[in-house]
């Protein structure tokens, strides 16, 4: 391994669901608002090759880069913390390795050795480390290791880490223990045993922590991070308190408050600037100027999940913070309006309805109603992705006049497939990183709203579907109130409605590029129209 590049491990205990995500791009931009370069990999140790074919109900979203990788949903707070577009190179899977160990065997390229976890499929980690290292060129590497340490399907990886770690200098490494205090409340009291038996679960596997991260409902009091220090052998200033927060931007000062860069420095030998919190700050003074506070509506099929919808969620917060707003996001399983029609009234108490994206027939309905809804109450409206393909349905049907249209994804026999599936689609067998995915150019049309709101006719966005509109139907459906906007060679990419007050489909996900600095323009435009209405409703 080259000798210059410090690597940084995070890994979890006790229990998923903690934040280590937001940990590892806490500590990245410690790093970069001093002029670090810090490039995050995320370690995920299920055998799939990828998150794209997991159920968002069971996995949470998935994250969609520019060069098309379908990826964990940490690399959206990657992104959103740090403003810098992530790689499908950066998350490394079992499966991903497991499949070039075996393809490598099939090519012989093992000079008929015996093929085992140690050392191939251990030096196939160690190889896409060097790789990552050697073409991003950073000061920095974050390492964040999925799951929680003692899973099974964790201990190649960590057997990877310790071999990286003996064999180079002391300073290059680093093991951040991201770990949960339970704060009982019949007792009034956090306790640390779990906290004691992960380290001592970490250390069998031959590492050893050097800063313990605790996370907690409430904050620790110094007596307890006394102890855990302790009882885990690590310094008092290397055991960091990281309670729960109203925004998890304010998490790199906390932590930053914690001297954390001193230690970050101390142990790595590492020179670090004074840091520039100018825009974090300023990001966190918005919080504080809130005119008030907005109900977006989202009905979806996902809704037991919040994290299937995350980039949706954080999209629609950095739209409604630009303009001083806060947003209660309300999240409506479609199946109710379809099993029972009338709770489609409750859409009527929201400011905006987004309908996000999602695959197969089921929810669909209720989905249709909700946008025709949206439509008949003048409700600001945004659909994503399948949000899009289902408004040009429901106008097909109840504008048009095309009864029974549908997709052919919902209905393979609708008498009106105004969506189907792409051509180049159709001889695929393979589910696994097929569709159209990653970053594509799109040409606006002049004097549109999206025009508008973008400042540009020329746009590039992310992209993660199979079925498209259909362009046999393209004059037939655009009335002189439909009009379709944005186009990518012969697909149909965006449309609005001119009597609406606004009414806007996108056929990509805006949201995976939305950050709090720069929020996404197809979500300000929903935000002001929803503010619109708001103060409107308000004043009469």
């Amino acid at each position: 391994m080259p000798k210059n590049t410090k690597y940084i491990f995070v890994l979890g205990s006790v229990l998923s669901g903690l934040g280590k995500g937001i940990v590892t791009s806490a500590i990245a931009k410690n790093f970069q608002v001093r002029n670090k370069k810090a490039t995050i990999v995320k370690i995920d140790p299920y055998l799939n090759i990828d998150a794209g074919t997991m159920n968002p109900m069971e996995h949470g979203e998935t994250f969609v880069t520019d060069d098309g990788g379908e990826l964990d949903e940490d690399f959206g707070h990657y992104e959103r913390f740090l403003g810098e577009p992530m790689s499908r190179k950066q998350n490394i899977t079992t499966g991903q390795i497991y499949y070039s160990v075996i393809q490598k065997e099939r090519r012989g390229e093992y000079l008929g050795k015996t093929v085992q976890v140690v050392p191939h499929v251990i030096d196939e980690i160690l190889l896409r480390f060097k790789e990552i290292e050697e073409t991003s060129k950073s000061d920095i590497m974050m390492v964040e290791v999925g799951g929680t340490i003692g899973d099974i399907e964790s201990q190649p990886f960590l057997e990877a880490i310790r071999q990286l770690h003996m064999n180079i200098p002391e300073e290059n490494s680093l093991f951040v223990l991201v770990t949960y205090v339970p704060y009982p409340r019949h007792i009034s009291e956090h306790k640390t045993k779990p906290t004691q038996h992960s380290v001592r679960e970490l250390r069998a596997s031959g590492l050893v922590p050097d800063l313990i991260i605790c996370r907690s409902e409430v904050p620790i009091d110094t007596k307890t991070l006394q102890k855990i220090a302790f009882f885990c052998d690590v310094e008092r200033e290397a055991v960091l308190d990281l309670p729960d927060l109203s925004s998890v931007f304010e998490a790199p000062q906390l932590l930053d408050s914690q001297e954390i860069s001193h230690l970050l420095s101390k142990k790595l030998q590492l020179s670090l600037d004074t840091p520039d919190w100018s825009s974090l700050e300023s990001l966190l003074n918005q919080h504080k100027k809130i005119n008030g506070k907005l109900i977006i509506g989202i009905p979806g099929k996902y809704t037991d999940l919040v994290d299937s919808y995350i980039s949706v969620n954080e999209a629609l917060k950095h739209a409604a913070l630009k303009f001083g707003w806060n947003v209660e996001l309300r999240h409506y399983a479609t199946e109710d309006f379809e099993s029972n029609p009338e709770n489609i009234a409750k859409l009527n108490e929201v400011d905006g309805i987004l309908v996000p994206g999602g695959f197969g027939d089921r929810g669909t309905e209720g989905k249709i109603a909700a946008i025709q809804y949206s439509r008949r109450e003048n409700i600001p409206f945004l659909g994503i992705c399948l949000g899009f393909q289902l408004a040009v349905v429901e106008y097909a049907r109840n504008v048009i006049g095309l009864a029974g249209a549908s997709s052919t994804e919902i209905s393979e026999s609708t008498p009106y497939p105004v969506v189907c599936l792409q051509e180049e689609q159709k001889d695929i067998k393979n589910k696994g990183g097929t569709m159209r995915l990653g970053s594509y150019p799109i040409t606006l049309k002049e004097g549109t709203k999206i025009a508008e709101l973008y400042g540009s006719l020329e746009i590039n966005e992310r992209h993660r579907h199979r079925y498209e509109i259909n362009e046999n139907y393209f004059n037939q459906l655009q009335d002189g109130n439909l009009i379709f906007t944005g186009f990518y060679s012969h697909l149909l990419e965006t449309l609005e409605l001119s009597n609406h007050s606004y009414f806007m489909g996108v056929q990509y996900h805006p949201e995976f590029k939305s950050t709090p600095w720069k929020p996404s323009p197809p979500y300000e435009g929903l935000i002001k129209a929803a503010i619109q209405r708001s103060t409107g409703r308000k004043s009469a």
